[in-house]
């Protein structure tokens, strides 16, 4: 599966646009607490743990994503785009959404 957050990919052309895809996953409070309780290693104001989390959750929602990408048929999705909101009670979630296509290499 070929993902960018580009509209267009060099070398291909878009053959069928199938739709928007999604991918989310949510990140309690308690996790970022565990992580936070036993950090050793924050240098700079930077906790690697954090981000080892973060970076988690996206591949999750980018997953999920692509997952759906694959019941519509696309090789691609394009136009690829994240977020990481807080939602009630110190959640965070991250989503991913971008367009579902078939490409065609030139």
């Amino acid at each position: 599966m070929i993902v960018s957050t580009t509209n267009t990919l060099d070398g291909y052309s878009v053959e069928q646009y199938l739709g928007i895809v999604s991918g989310e996953t949510i990140i309690g409070a308690n996790v970022f607490k565990d992580f936070f309780a036993s950090i050793t290693d924050i240098v700079g104001g930077r906790s690697s743990a954090y981000e080892r989390v973060l970076r988690e959750a996206k591949a999750t929602a980018m997953s999920e994503m692509e997952m759906q990408a694959r019941t519509f048929g696309a090789n691609a999705i394009i136009g690829i785009d994240l977020d990481y909101e807080t939602i009630r009670d110190g959640m965070l979630m991250v989503t991913s959404s971008g367009t579902a296509v078939k490409v065609i290499k030139h």
